[in-house]
């Protein structure tokens, strides 16, 4: 399904904009790799942009942790649609190591809805093409995905992102800017 949508709404192109949401920059360092001469995504039409209002992929690295969660939903809220969000990284993908602790929540999925997961610590240029590519549907897709909930027991992520949220408009109305 996501193929089919990836070839009819975005064509030939796809802009993406990358944020890191505390990896290692194992991660960073091969995104940036693949948009070297060497691999070359822009023959693909890919392009990176420095704002996610002109993005059509978010490409996340890292895992992310209950500060950082509010931001990178604010920051997918931004993102024009229709949107791909691409999980790369192990950490990414699933918390990797720090899939447990008290202050990470897990996966960029926790917080936002992902399209596209490309696993590895850190995932090999070839990996991030191939990834890119499936989401541009330009080759078939190998492998069936499945969830998997890693949230602490008794946790919520909406109540938190709500509590948080609430904290925002109470400073705004108080004129304390961030």
């Amino acid at each position: 399904m996501i193929l089919e949508f990836c070839k009819k709404m975005f064509g030939k192109s796809l802009w993406l904009f990358h944020t890191n949401c505390g990896a290692c920059n194992g991660c960073d360092i091969e995104v940036i790799d693949v948009l070297t001469p060497y691999y070359d995504v822009e023959r693909f039409g890919m392009k990176l942009v420095g704002s996610p209002r002109h993005a059509d992929a978010l490409v996340i690295s890292g895992s992310v942790s209950r500060q950082v969660a509010p931001a990178l939903r604010r920051l997918y809220e931004a993102t024009a649609d229709p949107k791909v969000v691409i999980a790369v990284g192990a950490c990414a993908v699933g918390g990797n190591i720090w899939f447990d602790t008290y202050s990470v929540l897990g996966g960029a999925d926790k917080v936002v809805p992902v399209n596209m997961y490309i696993p590895g610590c850190p995932p090999r240029p070839e990996a991030i093409v191939y990834g890119a590519a499936l989401a541009l549907g330009l080759v078939p897709k190998k492998v069936a995905s499945r969830q998997e909930q890693h949230l602490p027991s008794g946790f919520s992520l909406d109540d938190y992102l709500a509590r948080y949220s609430e904290g925002d408009a109470k400073a705004e109305e108080a004129g304390i800017a961030k």
